[in-house]
């Protein structure tokens, strides 16, 4: 079972009920030397124009069959992906691991980075770079890809060459798919061993310490494609045991598995010494959405734990039986994979009882035990637990250990899926490229992924259910939102995106980036923006609801709207306004799930290098009939270009007789 993440659309317009008018007018109303004259050119033609009601339910129902096409060609894409995944798979199958290879390959840190004598350094050879704009002016390398790797992540590690030296068979895939389809983006592959291969090449820049913090493997990407939906209790040890380095060590590895989930798992931490505790009352017996500020709202709480008493794991299993299998038979929940992780120094009482209680015989709940500490009088236990509850045991003695163990867990939920070779396409949330883009603030950008996973096809190991990464392509919303303009909707329309959760894809008030000095960094919860929070409902989220349900039709609804503080004339009272509008909304869903140009010109070879201007002469001249153009977009182009023509013998004739 595979999370699929549509996007249902809603296209809006507006009328305004207000007595706050004055400030629109004050913020709108052009200079006035300016504003009559090409007010009169426009009512010149007028009598030549026509005035054509728009279908909204019909507009919006064309815009979710472009992004649906476009999608699709994405999906297209995606046969790039499985391009991919079976060029992974199948070097895999024709590579025999060598303990003692020597592979030499361009390490995204180390390129073109010299020593002291001017040689370059180990894994750092030439690597050409040129500025792209297709790849946000970045500096690139189309014909190869580069391979990063996490600080803590050995770059000459065995498995890690091994893997490396396997993926080179992606690099002529890489630029055969970007040959073919010249719309794409970022291509990569994540490794389960910690390395992630990038197309095309770049040189990755560490943070401010020198360090490289980004895992492929705490991506969204990676975890949504690598496993399915999942509901998790996290049971952890709080008794006097624990005090110390296992407590700090404990919680790093709580804060660990939130990272490695998203937003349709579900998530509950019961605390256990003495007695059971939620360490949030308030989600006491129930399971919450693991979105990012339920994540974070627990990992605060985690970070208060306190020791103290004995630890009695039977009472907490139980309680977390219970809540798993009350979500079950409510239908509730990811309604997917169920599983406990237990986090302890060790469980000394009988245990037997509860699991033989909840989960024997079926063995429905996984049970995955760390054992934290490096003493291992109870790692039998421990062991034991796991592997009679389909579950991973491991131990964790330092910080360090954490991010490699904590991984595991991954690779075993995800072996149904490897052994039945189930390839399902994923597509995630929005979220920011700022992890790949670190020095770049500029080009921040929201971005969905649509990922693969890549299976091992070895006899040997396909009954293991070897998982040995995700290869994924990055799609721009921006690019969905072209698909629908603003000249098609409207002064007052506007159309926004949102998915299967309720969260903001895109939207005109969802401003994710805020200003620090010179730079521009996203906002912590950008990518958790309910819609009920941009568009204020007086109903009870009627709207909402239908989105989320994915329905086609239409409804008039009052909304309050806050005035943005950019009213020049009436800042001050502007911030402390809101304005009571009744809206038009109608709404429908995008199945399977550049700006609106002129023309296009990144499909076909001959066109990439036509400018938008000279490809637009060359469609009016006829010169070109090959090119694919928006007619109606340059047909009311032309209309502007030819009403407001006049203007710049006006505008110099007001400058020859000022002094300004």
């Amino acid at each position: 079972m595979t999370a699929h993440t549509p996007f249902p659309l809603t296209l809006h317009s507006s009328t305004a009920n207000t007595t706050s008018f004055d400030l629109l007018i004050c913020a709108l109303q052009p200079d006035a030397h300016l504003s009559h004259f090409p007010e009169q050119k426009y009512k010149d033609v007028e009598p030549s124009l026509k005035i054509k009601e728009v279908d909204g339910l019909e507009l919006v129902r064309k815009f979710s069959e472009d992004m649906e096409t476009m999608l699709r060609r994405k999906v297209e894409a995606v046969k790039v992906l499985q391009n991919l995944v079976e060029a992974a798979e199948e070097a895999d199958l024709n590579h025999e691991f060598n303990e003692s290879l020597v592979f030499d390959y361009y390490n995204s840190v180390l390129i073109n980075e010299r020593d002291e004598n001017g040689n370059y350094v180990e894994l750092g050879a030439e690597f050409v770079l040129e500025s792209n704009a297709h790849f946000s002016n970045l500096m690139v390398n189309t014909s190869i890809s580069s391979v990063q790797l996490p600080t803590n992540v050995y770059n000459k590690d065995p498995h890690i060459l091994n893997g490396v030296y396997m993926s080179e068979a992606l690099n002529p895939v890489f630029v055969e798919n970007f040959q073919r389809d010249p719309t794409l983006t970022w291509q990569y592959f994540g490794s389960s061993t910690g390395f992630f291969r990038i197309y095309p090449g770049i040189k990755w820049t560490p943070d401010e310490n020198g360090v490289i913090a980004f895992d492929c493997r705490n991506r969204g990407w990676y975890i949504q494609a690598a496993t399915s939906p999942k509901d998790i209790v996290i049971v952890v040890d709080t008794s006097g045991s624990m005090k110390g380095l296992r407590m700090t060590i404990a919680k790093h590895t709580i804060s660990t598995i939130l990272d490695t989930l998203g937003e349709n798992d579900f998530i509950n931490i019961i605390a256990y010494n003495d007695y059971i505790h939620y360490i949030e009352p308030c989600f006491r017996g129930i399971l919450v959405q693991a979105d990012r500020d339920n994540r974070e709202h627990f990992k605060q709480l985690v970070d208060e734990l306190m020791v103290k008493g004995v630890g009695v794991v039977n009472q907490a299993l139980s309680e977390a039986f219970q809540i798993l299998k009350q979500f079950q038979e409510a239908r509730q929940g990811s309604l997917c994979n169920q599983a406990i992780m237990l986090i302890s120094d060790g469980a000394v009482e009988d245990y037997e009882p509860v699991l033989e209680k909840y989960n024997w015989p079926d063995r429905k709940v996984r049970v995955f035990t760390y054992l934290i500490g490096r003493e291992v009088t109870f790692a039998d236990r421990m062991r034991w637990i796991a592997c009679n509850n389909k579950g991973y045991y491991t131990q964790i003695s330092t910080l360090a250990d954490a991010q490699e163990n904590v991984m595991e867990y991954l690779h075993v939920l995800s072996r149904p899926m490897v052994i039945n070779h189930d390839h399902d396409i994923t597509w995630t949330e929005a979220y920011m490229d700022s992890k790949l883009l670190t020095s770049q603030a500029q080009n921040l950008m929201l971005l969905t992924t649509v990922a693969m996973p890549v299976f091992s096809k070895k006899n040997e190991t396909r009954s293991h259910g070897i998982l040995l990464g995700v290869v994924g392509s990055d799609v721009a919303l921006r690019e969905l939102m072209k698909l629908a303009p603003q000249y098609k909707l409207g002064v007052h329309g506007y159309a926004f995106l949102n998915t299967n959760n309720g969260y903001i894809l895109s939207h005109p008030d969802l401003r994710p980036l805020y200003r620090e000095g010179k730079k521009l960094k996203p906002k912590p919860n950008y990518n958790s923006v309910d819609l009920s929070e941009v568009e204020w409902e007086d109903q009870a989220e009627i709207l909402r609801t239908a989105m989320i349900n994915r329905e086609t039709g239409s409804l008039s609804m009052d909304v309050k709207v806050p005035l943005d503080k950019g009213v020049r004339c009436l800042r001050e009272r502007a911030r402390k306004r809101v304005l009571f509008l009744t809206n038009d909304y109608f709404f429908t869903d995008i199945s399977d799930t550049p700006f609106r140009i002129y023309c296009v010109t990144d499909i076909d070879p001959d066109h990439r290098k036509l400018s938008q201007l000279e490809a637009m002469v060359r469609f009016l001249t006829g010169e070109d009939p090959d090119l694919e153009c928006d007619e109606e977009l340059v047909q009311e182009v032309l209309f502007d270009a030819v009403v407001t023509a006049p203007m710049e013998a006006y505008w110099t004739a007001l400058a020859l007789n000022t002094s300004e």
